[in-house]
């Protein structure tokens, strides 16, 4: 049976009263998985102690002044969010165009899907699953976290530190305008392939690099000599190899750390 709470996020003008609810997994005893998605607004994620999700909402949106009298009148009216449990899946809906803040406590394994349609900020730490982070106009920091990362910007930096990561599962952090900067454990074993169109790449990992791919551009104007093209990409190899990762953005640069 499907469980549906509807909170609504009647809040001052000042939007100081946030709204909560718990809603809890069908089977608290295996990983479960949050989905959030947003219009606009920001969201953070952290794990806790509990076994249920722990959903904290405030609307950012202003109240329109009035002369009119309320005295005694109860507000119908204000943003609302559809939260909902299946299979053991809860999922967090924003269902209006204003700018909100949602906080989620979540138990540390669970996996997240997060994204936000007009952007804000986007903040995950200390969770162990596979996580996918999508964000239009605003920053993904993923910090401490375990497991799998798929995560991409629009127009903001990528900011991922990983305590460990799944063997042999293949990962991806980019973004379009905005640095990409990601910190592995010092024995991860990955195939890496690097791009950057306007900015450079750093790191400090023995990175070997695999000969740069040549091309003919059998579409450019014949000359005396064949025009190639050197494949901007560089792909190599960390710790001897393993799963794909990939790094890229258009305008910003890429770093890669080691762990400490």
């Amino acid at each position: 049976m499907n469980s549906l709470v509807l909170l609504a996020l009647l809040v001052a003008q000042t939007s100081t009263e946030p709204d909560r609810i718990t809603i809890p997994f069908k089977d608290p005893n295996r990983p479960g998985t949050v989905e959030v998605r947003l219009f606009q607004g920001d969201v953070t994620v952290t794990p806790y102690s509990g076994r249920e999700v722990v959903v904290t909402a405030k609307s950012r949106r202003r109240r329109i002044s009035s002369t009119t009298d309320t005295q005694g009148l109860r507000r119908l009216t204000g943003g609302r969010f559809a939260v909902t449990e299946e299979n053991n899946v809860v999922s967090v809906r924003g269902g209006s165009l204003e700018r909100v803040e949602v906080d989620v406590q979540v138990p540390a394994a669970t996996n997240l899907k997060i994204q936000s349609e007009l952007g804000g900020k986007l903040n995950v730490t200390g969770i162990e699953g596979d996580i996918e982070v999508t964000n239009l106009n605003g920053a993904v920091t993923l910090t401490d976290v375990s497991g799998s990362v798929v995560t991409h910007s629009t127009n903001g930096k990528v900011f991922v530190t990983m305590k460990n990561v799944t063997p042999q599962k293949p990962m991806a952090f980019t973004s379009v305008n905005g640095n990409v900067d990601v910190t592995l454990p010092a024995d991860t074993k990955a195939n890496l392939k690097l791009r950057t169109t306007n900015g450079d790449i750093y790191t400090d990992f023995d990175v070997q690099i695999a000969t740069p791919q040549i091309r003919r551009l059998d579409s450019a104007p014949r000359g005396p000599h064949p025009l190639i093209d050197f494949e901007r990409a560089i792909t190599g190899t960390i710790n001897g190899g393993g799963p794909d990762f990939e790094l890229r953005t258009v305008n910003g640069n890429l770093v890669i750390r080691r762990a400490k």
